[in-house]
């Protein structure tokens, strides 16, 4: 498995798996109108716009098999394709996103996590990020915010 700051070319495959991911862990999970404005176009158009330095893609066999996307001091997406699950990349992308919010000077990093994704809390709970609790997400959507009901893990990082 190699890590790398995504490129122009991962865009697609980088929706691929998010818009799969997402399916995964918010449906049932979120509000209506988030699941309408979860068009697979949109995650193409999102995706298409953060392929830069704060992206980074694990390659397997020449294929992406998950991302990671920081924004500030915040893992803000972390997925990984049906493929790869289990196999270790998920682990390696977390390791990069911390790396990535230590390297912009932040002690601490945090990502927000559904309420009934239970899979991905575990695996965050087993990684050293703790359960803060319940808070309000909000999630862009195409007329504003949208109030999504999650929690907030956190973890130390040791800066740059």
């Amino acid at each position: 498995m190699d890590l790398r700051t995504a490129r122009p070319g991962d865009a697609a495959a980088v929706a691929r798996i998010w818009l799969a991911g997402w399916r995964d862990g918010h449906l049932g999970n979120v509000p209506d109108e988030l699941i309408t404005a979860r068009t697979p176009e949109s995650f193409s158009e999102r995706a298409a716009e953060r392929m830069d330095d704060d992206t980074l893609v694990a390659v397997v066999a020449g294929e992406v098999a998950g991302f990671v996307m920081v924004v500030d001091d915040e893992l803000e997406q972390v997925y990984v394709s049906p493929a790869h699950r289990g196999s270790g990349v998920a682990t390696a992308l977390l390791d990069a996103g911390e790396r990535l919010v230590a390297a912009k000077g932040h002690p601490r990093a945090w990502l927000a996590v559904v309420g009934g994704n239970a899979r991905a809390r575990r695996f965050y709970q087993r990684q050293g990020w703790t359960d803060e609790g319940p808070f309000d997400h909000h999630a862009p959507g195409p007329d504003g915010p949208i109030t999504v009901p999650a929690h907030r893990y956190t973890k130390p990082v040791a800066p740059g």
